[in-house]
């Protein structure tokens, strides 16, 4: 693992997700992997990061170890219990004025913010001007455009007006993909000068192909074949298009493995098992015993799911969103969907099915998204923005 030369202290802001939490929930899905992951390596190049979330659980310590050179703080703003996003952005002042106490009370001093959703967004704006640091943001999903896309609840007006305000506050914007960088500069009016493109990142040590019948064996699955689902159950995640497509598919030897959801949902069909939530070091084991992984969304800026099936070697059904249509060879490695139409995509899973997809050839295609690379991409953001800040 290699050292970087000149270490640096980040704050890490992910308020209303915190990256202990089982994946699968409301708000425990891929940007409490990235956070995760992102200090996970930023740790073992030895630079210091703290991640501030806000306290929910009363049974929580304040400070947990993670990894080396990572610390998860946990601040209050409230009473101390889950509340709904959009609730914490009352107690949004009082959380950064919080997190300010105690980073006083410590004597700790960081070289920069980053900033993990809107409403940590508007945290690392205060945090900016009273620490006088560098504030970079990622925004993982855009307001604006999910009510574009027009499936489930609408975004408030708030939460756009935040997202343009903290755009434009920030030092630097990170964009996971092209398209994203364009809805920033689209729906925002955000500086295109001021946006940086850097992709998610994969574990590639924890993300590996296990065999087959081994990872089948330890999760109890018989010899159907299996279709596999990661994610929330939202309705901006096209769940629902997916089993449609199952059941047309009229296939009583096939298995739809969905993992994610808050509780085992009640739902009749016989051709679906629900896992639930699961621990992440668990989804390699799913991944490769299923034959193919579906990503059925509407909308994703990126999405990890792609990055976690193809390094498990496992092929892709997928529509068109985020950066997935940069990681799919039509026929080698997955087939890319136009939208998610039930027809279409039992078609596309029946021919995934029939066909053979070798593993290295779902492999190959993620291996430049190795966290290590991703970091060194980061942290020259980083340094940016904070030779800037000098000058």
């Amino acid at each position: 693992m290699k050292k970087d030369s000149s270490s640096l202290k980040i704050a890490l802001l992910s308020v209303h997700s915190c990256p202990l939490q089982k994946l699968g929930g409301e708000d425990t899905g891929g940007m409490s992997v990235y956070i995760r992951e992102l200090a996970r390596e930023l740790g073992s190049r030895g630079h210091q990061v703290d991640i501030y979330t806000r306290a929910h659980d009363p049974r929580d310590q304040q400070v947990y170890y993670l990894d080396t050179n990572v610390r998860l703080i946990h601040i209050e703003a409230g009473r101390v219990e889950e509340i709904n996003k959009l609730a914490i952005f009352p107690h949004a002042r009082d959380l950064a004025r919080n997190l300010n106490r105690f980073k006083r009370q410590n004597n700790i001093e960081y070289d920069v913010i980053h900033s993990h959703y809107w409403l940590s967004g508007l945290v690392g704006l205060w945090l900016h001007q009273w620490w006088n640091i560098p504030h970079v943001t990622m925004f993982h999903t855009l307001g604006a455009v999910k009510n574009t896309v027009g499936i489930g609840e609408l975004e408030p007006e708030l939460r756009i007006t935040s997202e343009r305000d903290v755009a434009a506050g920030c030092d630097r914007v990170i964009a996971a993909t092209k398209r994203e960088r364009n809805d920033l500069i689209n729906y925002y009016g955000a500086s295109a000068d001021n946006i940086a493109v850097i992709p998610c990142g994969i574990n590639l040590d924890l993300f590996s192909p296990v065999d087959m019948q081994l990872a089948r064996q330890r999760l109890g699955m018989n010899g159907h074949k299996v279709i596999l689902y990661v994610g929330r159950i939202n309705p901006l995640k096209g769940l629902d298009s997916l089993i449609e497509a199952v059941n047309h598919m009229n296939d009583a030897d096939v298995r739809l493995v969905v993992v994610g959801g808050d509780h085992e949902q009640n739902h009749s069909d016989k051709l679906v098992d629900y896992a639930g939530q699961i621990d992440h070091s668990e989804l390699p084991y799913y991944y490769s015993a299923a034959d193919v992984c579906v990503i059925p969304s509407h909308y994703e800026t990126f999405c990890l799911v792609a990055l976690e099936s193809l390094a498990c070697g496992t092929p892709l059904v997928a529509t068109d969103v985020g950066g997935i249509g940069s990681l799919i060879k039509q026929g080698e490695n997955g087939h890319i969907l136009e939208d998610n139409d039930p027809e279409r995509m039992a078609h596309a899973v029946k021919t995934v099915l029939a066909g053979k997809y070798p593993k290295n050839a779902a492999r190959d295609a993620v291996l430049k998204y190795d966290w290590s690379n991703i970091v060194d991409v980061m942290i020259a953001q980083y340094r940016s923005v904070s030779s800037k800040s000098l000058n």
